[in-house]
């Protein structure tokens, strides 16, 4: 018997999904938050290789990573690990954390954001960065879209001390949205 506001079968095929474009850092909609009632939501994410994502805290979400292909570096607060395929890391919201690609081909992970929404957030980012106006020399960090955006998700973006190591170690390309 099925429940009342059960959310309905979802099926999303081997590579299928909604791409997002965003650069070194991609992302692909397997589940939005939309099919099961905001619970929970499903994005795969592909890493070029030499790529990390900009350094953020969420105050909404817990963030849960599966790798699926390649190594990846995860650092939240004072923690970091590389982790190959089948490793699952657990970033929690109120941290600030950043992923990159700690090996030398594409890596791929699994991302299930909790509660479901967030993802959204990125088909917004894709939408900016794509529609920016890119002045040379202009951080778009810097522009009232991208803070208004943020806002609007609950994030704070900044450069933790351990930044530039990270970067420097694993010979990686600063973020670039």
């Amino acid at each position: 018997m099925e429940s009342i506001g059960a959310p309905a079968v979802r099926v999303v095929p081997p590579g299928g999904g909604e791409p997002v474009a965003i650069p070194g850092f991609g992302a692909v909609f397997k589940i939005h938050g939309r099919d099961t009632g905001g619970l929970v939501a499903i994005v795969e994410h592909p890493f070029a290789v030499g790529s990390i994502t900009a350094a953020h805290r969420h105050t909404r979400e817990d963030e849960h990573s599966i790798v699926v292909e390649g190594e990846i570096g995860f650092r939240s607060d004072d923690q970091e690990v590389v982790l190959g395929p089948g490793g699952y890391i657990t970033k929690p919201r109120g941290q600030m954390h950043a992923m990159w690609n700690a090996g030398t081909v594409p890596g791929r992970i699994i991302e299930v954001i909790t509660p479901g929404g967030f993802e959204t957030y990125f088909r917004e980012l894709g939408e900016l960065l794509s529609s920016a106006d890119r002045t040379p020399g202009v951080d778009l960090h810097t522009t009232q879209e991208f803070t208004d955006l943020a806002d609007k998700y609950g994030l704070t973006y900044g450069t933790p001390t351990w930044l530039p190591d990270v970067v420097a170690r694993y010979n990686l390309s600063p973020p670039s949205h």
